[in-house]
């Protein structure tokens, strides 16, 4: 029999969503631990975990030999070091997003895994819905032809997120008062990257972003807490409504990628088209709309002769089904645990651990697409002047985990 993997999650709060994956994979993964400064959010997780250790110390969690892995559902802010930490204390580690906020930070997080052998992996969740994954499985199959754009966009109010009940900057709000850039990215250009065939068959080159004025976070706290607080004023905020990222690949795509957290609107979070020389896909506006195909060959007309027309990407289901998605046990785990693929994601990274292998999204593909916001507050300081991205995979083939 399999050993399960003893987890611990550090971030009660955030943290506690994974919970239903971890009940559906309980055969290979027992969560015995939580960390956290606030002792109040153990509660809950004593009432499902009734025999759960409690720690406020990371250090103390991280000496304990009971504890193989730990989920870091904590501040961005601190996830680089935290990573580190952990798997210099001999822990492996499932990151929430993003992996880190400034280059150092990625350089240091691929040098730990390699010196290390540490498994890491991003939570990017985004990744493994069942639509990412039957994109990804139509990309890698050729049904687009040979991939030369993509668009995406994390369009989501989250201001509400940005501050406390007495009107205290949270995380959310900090990056926003202290960065100017593209602050949120992973959710967008996580399954991109993977359509894409980022750190497999291409990489990005270099990107280009510039940023609209802090218009709807001011207006927002001015509504909220009046106008004498710091934040009614607009240049309290240094990220803008509306950042607007360029990133072209080494073998000649592009991609738009957009992040907007204050732009009042419907939420617009799973925005994304890909677009190939034999055909393109095109998300939904929303979780209604359904998201479209049209493949050349395949769909009745030619383009160029203005007679062609969309189809909807279900009726290509049963050729194009990810294998993750056909078993009916993990396609009905996936469905309980999350609209979104927390299901998959700790799935994969538990089984890396058994395997010993690299997980689907390692270290480099999470530092390729977390560095976007370092980049990115270069690129708007320099008024949208291309950065090259660093060779964060450089080793990737040479290092072979023991």
């Amino acid at each position: 029999m399999t050993k399960q993997i003893r987890l611990a999650v550090v971030g009660g709060n955030r943290g506690f969503g994974y919970h239903k994956s971890c009940d559906s994979l309980s055969d290979i993964v027992e969560v015995n631990a939580i960390c956290d400064l606030n002792e109040a959010v153990f509660a809950r997780w004593k009432e499902k975990y009734p025999g759960i250790r409690k720690f406020t110390s990371f250090e103390k969690l991280l000496a304990d030999p009971d504890i193989d892995a730990i989920l870091l559902a904590t501040p961005m802010q601190v996830h680089a070091s935290q990573s580190v930490q952990a798997m210099r204390a001999g822990k492996h580690v499932l990151c929430e997003v993003a992996s880190a906020q400034s280059v150092e930070d990625c350089w240091e997080l691929v040098e730990t895994v390699e010196q290390t052998g540490a498994v890491y992996m991003l939570a990017e969740n985004f990744c493994y819905t069942r639509t990412s994954m039957m994109v990804r499985h139509m990309a890698e199959s050729g049904a687009f032809g040979e991939l030369t754009h993509a668009e995406c966009g994390y369009i989501h109010d989250v201001r509400t997120a940005t501050h406390d009940a007495q009107g205290n900057l949270m995380w959310r709000g900090e990056m926003m008062r202290d960065f100017n850039g593209n602050n949120y990215p992973t959710h967008s250009l996580g399954p991109v990257s993977q359509w894409l065939g980022i750190n497999r068959n291409d990489s990005f080159d270099y990107m280009t972003t510039i940023v609209s004025k802090p218009a709807s976070q001011s207006d927002y706290f001015k509504e909220i807490f009046g106008p004498d607080h710091p934040g009614a004023k607009p240049d309290y905020w240094k990220q803008g409504d509306s950042c607007l990222s360029l990133i072209r690949t080494k073998q000649g795509a592009v991609i738009y990628l957009r992040n907007d957290f204050s732009s009042p609107r419907p939420f617009n979070y799973l925005y994304y088209g890909l677009q190939g020389t034999k055909g393109c896909y095109v998300s939904g506006r929303d979780t209604i709309e359904e998201p479209l195909v049209w493949l050349d060959g395949r769909s009745p007309g030619k383009s160029y002769m203005g007679n062609v027309s969309w189809s909807k990407l279900s009726e290509y289901t049963d050729e194009f089904e990810h294998p993750w998605w056909k078993s009916n046990s993990d396609k009905m785990k996936a469905e309980q645990s999350s609209r979104f693929g927390d299901y998959f994601v700790m799935k994969e990274f538990i089984t890396a651990i058994i395997e010993k292998r690299r997980p689907d999204f390692d270290v480099y593909d999470s530092v390729a697409v977390s560095s976007i916001l370092p980049l990115s507050i270069q690129s708007v300081a320099q008024n949208g002047y291309p950065v090259a991205f660093p060779d964060f995979a450089k080793n990737k083939h040479a290092f072979v985990k023991s």
